[in-house]
């Protein structure tokens, strides 16, 4: 496990960088990203977009000093790329200009990443915080990127960011729980429930965080406003490239967090074509947190080392997470939508399921 992972979860190490500083073309590029949701009002966007001069990642590697830039780099990219082809108010559109499509390609495949915006590039890597010595925590961060001029949707990334700050909390407990598994002494049990506990307790606040949807978000917004920025790449052209691709929107589901919580609870869930998509959504994730998900679902199995009344208070926690994100979907898109989603039902299962793996 990379050691700030226990500390930071799957967010960056380091806070990311606020600017780009690899010279003027880029320093332009930090400007047009944050011109990005006054363009996207103009029926002329598209056009002037595609003009703009885009610099390319300058090497073909990314040494660990410059993560933090090319990490940077890749949302302003990701977001213009994402704002130039679901533009609200504009006709569909399914090719993406070189200037912008080459650049992206290039360093999401630095990366190690999908040429999209998904989850790492809305969130993960997109927030500052404005004491440095605070916490990650709503009312000390704020987005770098945003697509539209409302507090709504940086409301809506800065709850994920929050929440994934918390999950280094359970990342840092499944370690100790399978540090205490090889000790022999007279501590193990006690260290195993310890982190057992902790793992339950930080399910409880990242609950608590997401209930806070409503307070600075309105539905309406969200399912008119900036969700259709987020929304799938159905066949799009990558001019300059030689790609065609189509990819699903940015979706939370492209976290690790729950995948990571699951590999170690060994939660059984039933085949659904929910399940498919979520296994999909790994395609989505770094590298890194697709390996750790994959380390973590050989850890042996916690159930029959921890007390019952312990175990099933986790999976109780994990269901109620569960039932707020139910809600939550039900109110921002499932009542704004034309047709009942098949997904409600599939949610619902996952949350039945949770609850039936308890000991009693």
């Amino acid at each position: 496990m990379k050691n700030c992972f226990k500390t930071r979860g799957f967010l960056p190490c380091s806070d990311p960088d606020e600017k780009l500083t690899l010279g003027e073309d880029f320093e332009a590029l930090d400007r047009l990203g944050e011109e990005l949701p006054s363009l996207l009002l103009e029926d002329d966007c598209r056009r002037f977009l595609s003009q703009q001069v885009i610099p390319v990642w300058p090497c073909d590697n990314i040494s660990p000093g410059l993560l933090s830039q090319a990490r940077l780099y890749f949302v302003r990219l990701g977001f213009i790329a994402s704002g130039y082809i679901n533009q609200v108010g504009q006709p569909h559109c399914h090719s993406l200009p070189e200037s912008i499509a080459k650049p992206l390609v290039k360093v999401a495949g630095l990366l190690g990443c999908e040429p999209m915006l998904s989850y790492s590039g809305y969130a993960l890597y997109n927030w500052r915080r404005y004491d440095k010595s605070g916490s990650i925590a709503l009312g000390n961060i704020d987005t770098l990127q945003n697509f539209v001029h409302l507090y709504d949707e940086r409301w809506f990334i800065l709850v994920h960011v929050e929440i994934e700050a918390i999950a280094a909390r359970i990342l840092n407990s499944i370690e100790l729980w399978h540090s205490a598994l090889g000790c022999v002494d007279a501590s193990r049990e006690a260290r195993l429930q310890n982190a057992m506990d902790q793992i339950c307790e930080a399910i409880v606040a990242m609950t608590k965080v997401l209930q806070r949807i409503p307070e600075k978000m309105s539905d309406q917004l969200f399912f008119s406003h900036f969700r259709p920025y987020i929304g799938h790449f159905d066949s799009v052209v990558y001019e300059g490239t030689g790609l065609t691709m189509s990819f699903s929107g940015e979706a939370g589901t492209q976290s690790a967090v729950m995948p990571a919580l699951l590999a170690f609870l060994k939660v059984p869930h039933q085949p659904t074509r929910l399940l498919t998509h979520l296994l999909e959504m790994r395609h989505y994730m770094p590298a890194e947190h697709r390996y750790y998900i994959e380390q973590v679902e050989q850890i042996p199995d916690p159930k029959p080392l921890t007390p019952p009344e312990l175990f099933d208070g986790i999976l109780e926690a994990l269901a109620q997470f569960r039932e707020v994100h139910y809600h939550w979907v039900i109110k921002y898109i499932a009542r704004r939508g034309k047709e009942d989603p098949p997904y409600l039902k599939w949610l619902k299962i996952l949350i039945d399921e949770t609850r039936r793996y308890k000991n009693q």
